[in-house]
């Protein structure tokens, strides 16, 4: 993961959606069949994290850390919601950068092209034709890096990404990848990067409630592909309602299926 293991998150008083997240378009400015208009439901006035944010998160959190039991896992995401970020809505707004680099991403993948209309082919094999080159350009293209933690781990987030695409589709061409392996890298993308965010406020907690090391880190791998499963789902929901998913840009799509895996999450604690 890379995040560091001292890190105890963000604490009290700091704002739950930074005002850069707003920043970003609902919609794919690239895509002219996209709607950019805002999301009413999510226009709500950003608030101040209250003090013990993640108290109840990290209670649920440490009885699964030390004992494995999926339903204080689900506990904790529900809490993670609810209390950590203030509910589906204010935490699909701060998930606001996942969306628009995957709507960036999931653009160049389709089109072959970068911003700026370069070939993502020739940009990408001048750093040279080893597969390891050809990765980090794609992710340097697709999510320029600024510095930040949210940039760092959505940069990861993408890199791993396409590597478990190459995993999963050995013969896959990255320059002309199909419709189902754009659908997963775009899903997978966005899946770490909730796990990411999730990391950055939470993984201290698993490493230092798990009765060794090597729990911890199991622990932490399943609640990743606890994320991953339940985003996957929330995408094919999405896909399967709409009968013309064309109209609908990456990122929009994105930020649906984020809305919907965190509602879901959010409803473990009712």
């Amino acid at each position: 993961m890379g995040t560091s293991q001292s890190s105890t998150g963000p604490g009290a008083g700091v704002a739950l959606v930074p005002p850069w997240a707003d920043d970003v378009p609902s919609g794919d400015p690239t895509d002219p069949s996209a709607d950019n208009a805002p999301d009413d439901s999510d226009q709500t006035p950003p608030r101040e994290a209250p003090p013990a944010r993640f108290r109840d998160t990290r209670r649920s959190l440490g009885s699964y850390a030390r004992n494995g039991d999926s339903t204080d896992l689900r506990r904790a995401l529900g809490h993670y919601v609810r209390s950590g970020y203030g509910g589906t809505a204010t935490m699909t707004r701060r998930l606001g950068g996942t969306a628009a680099t995957a709507g960036r991403l999931g653009t160049m993948l389709q089109s072959g092209r970068t911003p700026d209309g370069a070939s993502l082919r020739d940009a990408a094999l001048a750093s040279g034709s080893d597969a390891n080159a050809v990765l980090d350009a794609i992710v340097d293209t697709a999510s320029p890096a600024d510095g930040t933690q949210d940039k760092e781990a959505s940069r990861l987030s993408i890199r791993n990404a396409l590597s478990d695409l190459l995993v999963r589709f050995p013969d896959a061409d990255l320059f002309a990848l199909t419709e189902a392996q754009r659908n997963y890298v775009i899903e997978r993308y966005a899946a770490l990067d909730v796990y990411a965010r999730f990391c950055l406020d939470l993984q201290k907690t698993v490493l230092d409630k798990a009765p060794d090391a090597v729990t911890g880190m199991r622990r932490l791998r399943y609640i990743r592909e606890f994320i991953s499963e339940q985003v996957s789902e929330s995408f094919r929901k999405i896909r399967d309602e709409n009968a013309s998913p064309t109209t609908r840009s990456i990122a929009q799509l994105t930020r649906a299926a984020l809305r919907e895996t965190l509602a879901v999450f959010e409803e473990y604690t009712s």
